[in-house]
C-alpha cells in the first residue's frame, strides 16, 4: 500500500532541505512534490515551460531554477485558485492541473485540496495545507509505501515543519474555517506579515 506524507513549511529553504533529504533517502523525485507561494515573485515569467506535460513525468514543470538535480531542477510557474501564483513541481501538481498544457496553467482544475484528498489526505488536513500555501508557505508531499512512511514523515518533520494542530488552531482563532478557492489570494504584504508572525514566534 502507498501513503501520502505531507508537511508545510514557513520557509522555502526548509522545504528544499526536506526534498533533498527525501531524495537522498532513496525516494524517487517522481514521487515527491513541492508547491510554494510565489506572490513575492521568487521566480519570474522567464521560467515558463510546458507545465502539465513535464509535471506528469514527475520531473517537474519548468526550466531549471534551483537544486543540483532531481525534483528541484524542474520548478515552474502556475496559478491555483484561491492561492494565486505558485512555483511548483511534481505529481501533486500534475493532478491539480489535470491534462491542461501550455506554458503556464491559468488555473488548476482540481486545486490543492482536491489533489490532496484524492491522494488520501483527510479533508480537514488538505484544507489546512492549501490555506498554508495561500498564506505564504511551501508544501512538500511524498508518495511512499507503508514501510517507508515513518522514515519519510521523520524527514519532513526534521526541517522546521509547521505543526498542523498548532497552526490550524491559530488559523481558526482568527476566524478561518476552511480553504476557499473563491477568496482573493494574499497580497505580498499579507504574506510578509504571516511569515513574520510565525517564523518569529515559531507557532
Amino acid at each position: 500500500m502507498t501513503q501520502t506524507v505531507t508537511a508545510l513549511y514557513d520557509t522555502y529553504d526548509g522545504a528544499v532541505a526536506a526534498v533533498n533529504e527525501l531524495e537522498a533517502s532513496g525516494i524517487p523525485h517522481a514521487d515527491i512534490s513541492l508547491v510554494s507561494n510565489n506572490v513575492d515573485n521568487r521566480y519570474d515569467k522567464d521560467h515558463r515551460t510546458n507545465a502539465a506535460a513535464d509535471a506528469g513525468t514527475g520531473a517537474g514543470i519548468g526550466a531549471a531554477v534551483g537544486g543540483a538535480g532531481g525534483l528541484l531542477t524542474g520548478l515552474g510557474l502556475l496559478a491555483i485558485p484561491g492561492v494565486g501564483p505558485v512555483v511548483a513541481a511534481g505529481w501533486l501538481v500534475a493532478t491539480a492541473v489535470g491534462a491542461v498544457g501550455g506554458a503556464v496553467v491559468g488555473g488548476a482544475t482540481g486545486g490543492i485540496v482536491g489533489s490532496l484528498t484524492g491522494a488520501g489526505v483527510p479533508q480537514h488536513d488538505a484544507n489546512f495545507y492549501a490555506e498554508g500555501v495561500r498564506r505564504g508557505g511551501t508544501l512538500v508531499t511524498a508518495r511512499v509505501d507503508d514501510a517507508r512512511a515513518p522514515v519519510a514523515r521523520e524527514i519532513l518533520q526534521r526541517h522546521k515543519w509547521v505543526d498542523p494542530t498548532v497552526r490550524g488552531a491559530a488559523y481558526r482563532d482568527s476566524g478561518w474555517t476552511a480553504f476557499d478557492e473563491s477568496a482573493p489570494p494574499y497580497t505580498p504584504e499579507q504574506v510578509a506579515a504571516e511569515r513574520d508572525r510565525y517564523i518569529g514566534g515559531r507557532v
